[in-house]
């Protein structure tokens, strides 16, 4: 009985080394689940190419901090963004200043652009919000306006 869980093993072992070969170098891999997420002012962050604040391209998800006001400030980046919202709903405002009345409701699955230079600001609906982000580093939060 051992003998056949040893081969049982030993044949699921080599079916997954064999699976992992036929993976091309340089694909990379990553699953959320288990990760270190980094925790930042706005929420937590795990990079999953990249580093936005040295020069090339950056893949990110985030989890915006829920609640009634701003999860993010009136800001802009230097850097053009795309956004997808993967899980939750976020709401996104472009202006100098948080202003509620502005905000576009997105839930997940919807995508957005952010060119450089764009202010905007947004609130995280849910508990469970997550967003992809790309871009090209080196980039930077620059604040807007004043905080409402």
């Amino acid at each position: 009985m051992n003998f056949r869980r040893f081969l049982c093993a030993l044949s699921a072992a080599l079916c997954m080394s064999s699976l992992a070969q036929e993976v091309p170098q340089g694909v990379v891999l990553l699953s959320a689940t288990g990760q270190q997420w980094e925790n930042t002012p706005t929420g937590p962050r795990l990079l999953l190419k990249g580093d936005p604040m040295k020069a090339g391209p950056y893949v990110m998800l985030i989890k915006p901090r829920p609640g009634g006001g701003p999860s993010a400030q009136a800001h802009t980046h230097p850097d053009d963004r795309t956004y997808t919202v993967v899980a939750g709903t976020w709401l996104i405002g472009f202006g100098a200043s948080f202003d509620q009345s502005k905000l576009i409701a997105l839930e997940a699955g919807s995508y957005y652009t952010e060119p450089a230079g764009v202010p905007h600001f947004g609130v995280a609906k849910d508990e469970g919000t997550i967003l992809l982000i790309t871009g090209t580093g080196p980039t930077r939060q620059v604040p807007a306006g004043p905080a409402k």
